[in-house]
């Protein structure tokens, strides 16, 4: 794949690159024409892995690639120390690659998707979460439940289809009414990230744009609530007035999905720096550190949505801080 790709993401605007003024794609009418023009296609690979938690089964479900420059996701990172831990990781220096892990649990006969994925919106590398449903033999329309973390582009731009329909049909879309209040009932105030003027206002469009065609349907939670059995939101505030955290639940079995609290494991787990775009770093930090602990203390899975495929792993408490240890591939 072309190293000299752009992507265009929060990340790669404050280095230079500006969103299109046109109208945003969206969902699976773009997303095939996206994987011609990057030289990916069937022969690539796999975009999905299989496991349980207890009686439920799992699937991580790749919705593709976005990143930009490391700063962007390690903002209080000294120059010189991002760089060279960046280069003993065997990772490029100038740009980070984050992926988009969505994950489909099926149980008590109800397909639930945890994360629609950026589609789209946030660059040419989303939009795959479509072709690995269909690899597993799945449809849009097989989905009755997709729940969202919170509503940023990249884990809400694959509901609405190019032509403003809804791309999971009979799905109902759970959100954190937090986060609709702040991005969808009112004009958000965006100033506090880390990109131009002009970016943030795409930004915002296409957070609206994606959320139109469930608009009149959507079901808004609390933080801490059960959606259905088995599947239960965890607070996790800071990155956005309502980001929620998910724990899938069977038995003794346990899964913790942690959103966006942390974007890389190499900037924001091993070391602990603060990302850029979180609204409240303050209330995000604290919640970082209380959600780790547990996930730490209680030996507790971890799905990360943008580590390294397929983003499974355990954290580590440390002298220092914390480590992640990912986990290994299950045959």
């Amino acid at each position: 794949m072309n190293r000299r790709r752009v992507i265009l993401t929060a990340a790669s605007v404050a280095a230079g690159v500006v969103l299109p003024t046109g109208s945003i794609a969206f969902a699976q009418d773009t997303a095939a024409a996206a994987s011609t023009a990057q030289g990916v296609n069937a022969s690539g690979n796999v975009g999905h892995y299989r496991f349980r938690v207890g009686d439920i089964a799992a699937t991580v479900l790749s919705d593709g690639l976005i990143g930009g420059p490391p700063q962007i996701y390690a903002s209080d990172a000294p120059e010189a120390e991002l760089e060279e831990v960046l280069r003993q990781a065997f990772l490029p220096t100038d740009h980070m690659t984050l992926n988009l892990n969505t994950l489909l649990i099926e149980t008590q006969g109800r397909r639930i998707l945890l994360e629609a994925g950026a589609g789209q919106t946030m660059g040419p590398l989303g939009g795959r979460i479509f072709d690995n449903l269909a690899a597993i033999g799945l449809r849009p329309d097989d989905i009755d439940i997709v729940v969202i973390s919170h509503t940023h582009p990249d884990h809400v731009g694959n509901l609405r289809t190019a032509d403003g329909g809804k791309a999971f049909p009979r799905a109902t879309v759970f959100a954190p009414r937090a986060d609709w209040d702040f991005f969808i009932r009112n004009e958000p105030d965006l100033s506090y990230m880390p990109v131009p003027k002009d970016f943030r206002r795409h930004f915002a469009a296409a957070i609206r744009q994606s959320l139109e065609s469930v608009t009149n349907d959507i079901e808004l939670y609390e933080a801490g609530t059960e959606i259905v059995p088995g599947l239960t939101t965890l607070p996790a505030l800071g990155h956005t007035p309502g980001m929620a955290n998910f724990l899938v639940h069977s038995g003794s079995d346990q899964l913790l999905l942690t959103a966006d609290l942390a974007y890389h494991p190499i900037v924001n787990i091993d070391h602990a720096w603060l990302p850029g775009p979180d609204r409240d770093k303050e209330t995000a930090l604290a919640s970082r550190r209380r959600i780790f602990d547990m996930a730490a203390a209680d030996r507790l899975p971890v799905l990360g949505f943008h580590f390294p495929f397929p983003g499974l792993g355990r954290m580590l408490k440390t002298d220092t801080g914390y480590a992640w240890v990912p986990a290994d591939w299950q045959f």
